[in-house]
């Protein structure tokens, strides 16, 4: 009569354990690989398009984003402000959109990328290993992946994660 209960209270203790220690990141297998080759034409109506060649020699950001995606819509305002110090390039991959909303987007709430690809099939969202828009990477001087941040990020994840790791590898590349 005493084990089920014990057992009954163990398991209670490992659910609230796994409840309230959860690690929410989720993993990149393409952390410290280079990125996927890939090249993506422009968003109709504009001249550029990206590639994995336009990610190397540099440290970047690349951020996958939707026009339909309310979260791409609140990180936007904070990467426009981040393109504006010029501190580092932000590429996006324009996620399963229709060009005139992706267009409306951007003139809307302002342009903060260098260069943009429309990934229509969302084939190259699949090999980067994206879960959902946003997602945003950091990309080192050699082309390679060095850190996957998903979902929208704000101030303080810029601060504190993006950035210091952005102004290390820079600091690296100089070297």
């Amino acid at each position: 009569m005493l084990l089920p209960l014990v057992m009954f209270a163990g398991l209670g203790a490992f659910f609230s354990w796994g409840l309230f220690n959860n690690d929410d990141r989720l993993p990149s297998a393409l952390i410290g690989r280079p990125v996927p080759e890939f090249t993506l034409p422009p968003i109709e109506g504009r001249e550029d398009g990206l590639s994995s060649a336009d990610l190397t020699g540099h440290v970047s950001l690349v951020n996958v984003w939707a026009s339909w995606c309310v979260p791409c819509r609140a990180e936007n305002p904070l990467m426009v402000e981040l393109a504006g110090t010029g501190e580092v390039p932000i590429y996006g991959i324009n996620y399963k959109d229709a060009a005139a909303e992706a267009q409306a987007f951007l003139d809307e709430l302002g342009n903060p990328f260098t260069r943009i690809g429309a990934d229509r099939d969302g084939r190259v969202a699949i090999d980067w290993g994206v879960y959902g828009v946003p997602e945003t990477y950091v990309i080192d001087a050699e082309g390679r992946i060095a850190h996957k941040h998903v979902g929208p990020f704000n101030r303080q994840i810029l601060d504190t994660e993006i950035l210091p790791l952005v102004r290390r590898l820079q600091e690296e590349a100089a070297q």
